[in-house]
Parts: structure tokens; C-alpha cells; sequence
């Protein structure tokens, strides 16, 4: 469920527009995606956990809202950031 300090870090210098970036969409929302991807691996060996699944769904609808919200401002940012985390297939 969580991340460590070290893979935030990690994703705020991969992501980030400029140094110590947190707060942009691109880096909320690859920490969003890291989260998500834990929680789906924690249901495969948990498949009754309905309480984290009610989680999973808050946080998916809070990455969409972040990626919607890129989308109004700058689509072509919002393209780039869809390709890196492979968001769609």
C-alpha cells in the first residue's frame, strides 16, 4: 500500500518539472499509479480484502481527477505522462 521516502524521491526526479517538484500533476499522479499497482499486487494473494479494494477505488478516482485536470490544461502533457506509466492500453 504505501511507498518509502526513497521510491517517492525516486519518482519526483523522474517526473518532476524542476528540483524537489512535488506538487505537479505528473508527479501526484505517477505517486498515484505506484500506489495502485501495489494494492493490485496485495489482491492477488488477497482476494477478500474489500476494505482495501474501497481504496483502491478512491484512489483511482483521484488520479483520474489529476489526469483530467492535465488534460484541461495541457494535452500534450497529458499524452506524455499516459505513455510513461502506461496508463491505458
Amino acid at each position: 500500500m504505501s511507498i518509502t521516502k526513497e521510491a517517492t524521491s525516486k519518482i519526483v526526479k523522474t517526473y518532476g518539472l524542476k528540483e524537489g517538484d512535488t506538487g505537479s500533476p505528473e508527479v501526484q499522479i505517477a505517486i498515484w499509479t505506484t500506489r495502485i499497482n501495489n494494492l493490485i499486487n496485495h489482491f492477488n494473494t488477497h482476494r477478500k480484502d474489500l476494505h482495501s479494494r474501497l481504496g483502491l477505488m478512491k484512489m483511482v478516482s483521484k488520479r483520474r481527477h489529476l489526469l483530467d485536470y492535465l488534460k484541461s490544461k495541457d494535452d500534450s502533457r497529458y499524452q506524455e505522462i499516459i505513455k510513461k506509466l502506461n496508463i491505458r492500453r
